[in-house]
């Protein structure tokens, strides 16, 4: 499997950061999870620059989230942005989330996954409350296995009403990383009756499984959604994944080795700059391009363009394995919420 080097990654955090593009969002709604801190909440603040009819500030905590609807107002003179809680470590929290947006909502326009956790640096395993390893469950920048992709799935038909209803193209952004492209996942693990099942247990994350374990998200969250693209795409709808850079971030804020804090001062982006991807995969167009429905569709999306993913994702091999984890996932989420068996089935054909 190529990798990309880590040069040219370095290269890319050197390069000039392309500008923040703008759409007209008045009467769109959009959904920001993650949006209280670092580039989730640097991307409702555009989102509020433009005017946006909606903007759900979805986080996990009270405090903090009221807190970026102050600094939010404050910053960008926007007062219609709403606070909705969820946590994405429980799975009931995640469906109370969408019970609410789907009696609240009339509409989903953009829908930006990027609730995050942290990687641990020790390889110490940590479980959700629902048993999970925290990073497969947390999935938006953890993994495919649960909680994003579960949120993802049930706003579906409230996404695809939208586009048919008001004659637009949602969107729905997953943010994944570069970090992809430096791991892949074991045979032991692809060959498994369900991958999940093993990547979420105690018994298969060693320390040394957990070194890798943010880089194994990443790449699940491109597989995500790859998968989820090729099964709505006679569909009116977007589904791309975004690199958005190295950025400063609150997620990292445990993090104390000296090392660390020179390679951020030297290399790391503002959560400003990093927010500038999410935007353009949320409502930029490829360069030269008219089909932006298509080509934008499964896109890994990076310095506001589109770029290819790691090779391991890619070709026949590539899309075996992304439909062995899709319906390893399905699977898995079926058991969690009933409605998602119904999703597949009346909103999604086969690749």
């Amino acid at each position: 499997m190529a990798k990309r080097s880590h040069i040219r990654f370095l290269c890319k955090q050197w390069a000039t950061v392309p500008p923040v593009v703008h759409a007209d969002l008045r009467g769109k709604t959009a959904i920001v999870l993650g949006a209280n801190t670092g580039i989730g909440f640097e991307a409702a603040q555009h989102f509020a620059r433009m005017d946006v009819g909606r903007l759900i500030l979805a986080c996990r905590s009270r405090e903090k989230g009221e807190t970026a609807i102050e600094r939010l107002n404050q910053a960008t003179g926007y007062s219609k942005a709403e606070l909705w809680l969820v946590d994405l470590g429980d799975f009931a929290s995640v469906g109370a989330f969408v019970d609410q947006a789907l009696r609240d909502l009339e509409r989903v326009d953009l829908l930006i996954l990027n609730a995050a956790a942290a990687a641990r640096m020790d390889g110490l395993f940590t479980a959700t409350n629902d048993g999970w390893e925290t990073s497969y469950e947390l999935f938006s920048q953890s993994g495919q296995q649960s909680s994003s992709p579960l949120l993802a799935l049930l706003m579906l038909p409230r996404v695809l009403e939208t586009a048919k209803r008001h004659n637009t193209i949602p969107r729905i952004v997953v943010v994944s990383s570069d970090f992809h492209f430096w791991t892949e996942l074991e045979d032991k693990v692809l060959n498994s009756p369900n991958a999940f099942e093993i990547l979420g247990s105690k018994e298969y994350c060693t320390s040394q499984i957990m070194k890798a374990r943010y880089a194994d998200s990443k790449l699940l969250n491109v597989f995500f959604a790859r998968a989820l693209s090729n099964r709505v795409r006679e569909q009116p709808v977007i589904v791309n994944v975004v690199h958005p850079g190295f950025c400063y971030s609150e997620l990292r804020r445990d993090i104390t080795s000296l090392g660390m804090r020179l390679y951020e001062m030297m290399f790391a982006w503002t959560a400003e700059q990093g927010s500038r991807q999410l935007i353009w995969a949320a409502v930029g167009t490829p360069k030269g391009d008219n089909d932006t429905s298509n080509k934008l569709k499964g896109a890994y999306v990076g310095m506001a363009d589109i770029d290819e993913p790691s090779d391991f994702v890619l070709g026949d091999e590539g899309k075996k394995r992304e439909d062995k984890l899709w319906v390893d996932l399905i699977s898995t989420l079926e058991k969690v919420d009933p409605r998602v068996k119904d999703v597949v089935a009346q909103c999604l054909t086969a690749p």
